[in-house]
């Protein structure tokens, strides 16, 4: 989500449409709380999703899958229960680290939060993907394809990662998010950067 597209005034227009047209799907709540996170204005973030919980609306945590010697792995954001979830963690801090020495520069606005950057930039570590892609690498032997399956739009933030990830590990990371297939290799993805 490029700055060009963070108008919260043309997403209002669009909001109160989508939600006349579809008003259970809570991808159309969260892309309008994400545009008002995104820009800073975190009280009408915060009565977006007052109004998802009045309308009964509520969101799916983010979660993402990979099979790694016939057998499915499955991460939800923030979570702790992998019995690697040490070894996963020091990966993406390790990923995160060379990374940033080629040009990553966290994209904190997707830390949907009110808070320090430093914060907002340890939130998302904890992505589902991230952990995936940790995983993986982690799990399988170099030069392997990673293939991840996400349930919900893979994130600005995590899809920048992922492309700078596949740039040092030299890696082919495949991902179907609920909308198409990101195929990162060296450092671009298939989809144009535009998903």
């Amino acid at each position: 989500m490029g700055s060009a597209y963070l108008n919260p005034e043309l997403a209002e227009q669009a909001a109160s449409f989508l939600f006349e047209l579809e008003p259970q799907n809570s991808g159309n709540y969260i892309l309008l709380a994400n545009i008002y996170s995104a820009v800073g204005r975190w009280e009408d973030a915060a009565k977006v999703r007052c109004l998802m919980k009045e309308r009964g609306v509520s969101k799916p945590p983010g979660c993402s899958w990979i099979a790694v010697k016939r057998r499915i792995h499955s991460f939800i954001v923030g979570d702790a229960s992998h019995p690697l979830i040490e070894e996963i963690s020091a990966k993406v801090e390790s990923l995160y680290s060379e990374i940033k020495e080629i040009g990553y520069v966290p994209e904190t606005n997707f830390a949907l939060q009110d808070v320090e950057d430093d914060e907002k930039e340890n939130s998302l570590c904890g992505h589902s993907e991230k952990l995936a892609i940790a995983f993986g690498l982690i799990s399988t032997p170099s030069g392997t394809p990673l293939r991840i399956i996400k349930n919900l739009r893979v994130c600005g933030d995590c899809h920048s990662a992922t492309k700078f990830i596949s740039k040092v590990t030299n890696r082919e990371i495949i991902m179907r998010d609920c909308f198409r297939f990101h195929h990162f290799v060296d450092g671009v993805c298939s989809c144009g950067d535009y998903w």
